[in-house]
């Protein structure tokens, strides 16, 4: 009891520093509609003048949500009710906008019932009686071969809504895959500045999870740390979207598969003074979500800074980030940053791998992909292959290069993961990035004396 009581203040103190970017439930959701509300007002319009669809039809039964239909739920709804179908109407000549649902219910504030079912029973009838009215010119359903976000509308609603519809209309059903990726991509202003708070508090996390505060050397294993992550992310009131993953580099062993750091790597490794440590974690917080990779030290005694090599090592996978991220040009598609990138890092004598997704929304979301860890001549897909870049997004600039360390014998992969936020003027992190690997202990007067 004396020894809980000791670190109790401690523990208070450091939830009180996170909170205070941390909203209560009730906060967050009136700031979830706001955004919404936004979003449907001024953004949706504007995407559905530009991808050529004037009508967007989104239906999903209840808990088995379109991906697209679920980030336009209300805070209040945390899923689909019975089946919920979404209506929107855009007629550009007179610039009015359309948000209807054929559903018992308003959903939320944004989106109005357009169906009685007292004065006519049949949804699917409701839905056709709206179409009709309006004559549209192209009707979108989220249907996609390469965008699996995309690609929520199950096969039953398509046929019967297909069933339904009349014949006159069949020709003007079209995949609104690029309006739904450009949905779920495009971020607002208002959304950036949550999104910079949101990767400060996974910065936060990471920087206390790798120090003595949770690491003891010859005590904690790697699977304690991954699960005091985890833990932290619980007892801020947040979610994480995957589970957090630490692993180790040290002299005695050889460089394994990339895939090591995701699976197959020992469970409950001690970590040990000398080591390189490597995480990869993301939290999910209003809507939004993070993928950040960073490398920490374990000083030796006698160590009051980490090894040269291993800060020389850093800087190349700097370099390899600024390849990458001077390359990411409005309009290149994901392959063309690709290449260009690899190309330009193999020039300056590096040996890069990139895998860039699209973060937000989804942890990995829709948009551009440049590169996967296991396709580094490019994806063989529409969202790598000629799916282009576009301003007012974020990618999780997520990479390594593989460097030769003589003071170990073997190679070691500097492995890092930013957000980063493309926009009009061009390309910026998020929140920074790592440029120094963190320490631990951190240096205090007394250490190397």
């Amino acid at each position: 009891m004396p020894k809980l009581i000791r670190f109790l203040p401690f523990a208070l103190l450091s939830f009180t520093i996170y909170s205070q970017q941390i909203l209560p439930e009730v906060e967050r959701a009136r700031v979830v509609d706001e955004i919404l509300e936004e979003r449907f007002t001024y953004l949706l319009p504007k995407l559905m003048d530009q991808t050529g669809i004037d009508m967007w039809i989104l239906i999903s039964r209840e808990y088995n949500e379109d991906p697209v239909l679920k980030t336009m739920l209300p805070a209040t709804w945390l899923n689909a009710r019975r089946r919920t179908i979404l209506v929107f109407y855009r007629d550009k000549a007179k610039k009015t906008m359309e948000r209807l649902a054929v559903a018992r219910y308003n959903v939320g504030k944004s989106i109005v019932s357009a169906w009685d079912k007292e004065k006519e029973p049949n949804q699917w009838k409701r839905l056709m009686q709206l179409i009709e009215e309006r004559s549209p010119k192209q009707i979108g359903l989220n249907f996609s071969k390469d965008h699996n976000i995309a690609d929520g509308l199950d096969k039953t609603d398509y046929d019967e809504f297909m069933a339904n519809l009349p014949e006159k209309y069949h020709s003007k059903v079209a995949t609104a895959e690029q309006l739904a990726v450009r949905w779920v991509e495009t971020r607002t202003e208002r959304e950036m500045t949550i999104f910079n708070q949101l990767v400060d508090i996974t910065h936060d996390i990471i920087a206390e999870a790798f120090s003595e505060k949770v690491i003891t050397p010859g005590v904690t294993t790697t699977t304690e740390v991954e699960w005091w992550m985890r833990q932290k992310v619980t007892d801020l009131g947040l979610e994480t979207w995957f589970h957090p993953t630490v692993d180790v580099q040290r002299t005695s062993e050889e460089l394994v598969g990339h895939l090591y750091s995701f699976s197959g790597r020992p469970d409950d490794l001690v970590i040990q003074p000398g080591d390189l440590l490597h995480c990869d974690f993301g939290i999910t917080y209003l809507r939004l979500n993070t993928d950040c990779q960073e490398l920490a030290y374990v000083l030796k005694p006698k160590e009051t800074e980490p090894p040269s090599f291993l800060v020389n090592a850093l800087k190349d996978g700097n370099s390899v980030q600024d390849f990458l991220t001077s390359n990411m040009i409005k309009g290149r598609t994901g392959n063309e940053i690709l290449a260009k990138a690899l190309q330009d890092g193999r020039n300056a004598g590096l040996k890069p791998a990139i895998y860039t997704h699209p973060l937000g929304s989804y942890g990995h979301s829709a948009g551009t992909t440049i590169g996967m860890w296991d396709s580094q001549g490019g994806v063989m897909k529409d969202d790598g292959e000629n799916y282009p870049l576009n301003p007012n997004t974020v990618y999780a600039i997520e990479l390594n290069t593989t460097v030769n360390i003589p003071e170990w014998k073997r190679d070691i992969r500097i492995m890092l993961e930013e957000a980063g936020f493309y926009g009009e003027n061009g390309f910026r992190y998020v929140n920074g990035r790592q440029t120094e690997l963190l320490l631990i202990p951190r240096v205090k007067s007394h250490l190397g004396n």
